[in-house]
Order: C-alpha cells, then structure tokens, then sequence
C-alpha cells in the first residue's frame, strides 16, 4: 500500500494510490469475503482509499497507519 509516479504518452501524475498489497487485496475480494489486509501505510494514504476498500469487504485492522512524518 503505497504511492507512485506514472507517466505514459496520455498523460502524468505524480501520486496514484498503488502496491502489490492493494492491488492483490482488490482482485482477492472480488473472489473472497472477508480479505484480511496487513500492511502499513503513512499518514497521507487517501482514506477514500481505505472507505473503497472497507466498501469491497476488505478488512483494515491490520494496517498500521504511521500518524508522524519521517
């Protein structure tokens, strides 16, 4: 569960919601139900982020959110 750059010929951002955790945590709950999330995120991940993911039966009590700036 992270951020990352992307630039294609169609265009740029500089913070797209990515990891190899959301996204096998995504393409799990369209198959399972509950999916179980550990990871840790800082304290900028989107929470419209983690309200989609709680929304697709994604549980989030195993991620730490890390509250200070490092």
């Amino acid at each position: 569960m992270a951020f990352d750059a992307i630039e294609t010929p169609f265009g740029k951002t500089d913070k797209i919601v990515c990891g190899s955790a959301t996204y096998v945590a995504y393409a799990a709950s369209y198959f399972v139900k509950p999916v179980q999330q550990v990871s840790i995120v800082g304290y900028d991940f989107p929470v419209a982020e983690m309200d989609e993911m709680k929304r697709r039966g994604i549980q989030l009590e195993g991620v730490e959110i890390l509250h200070e700036k490092k």
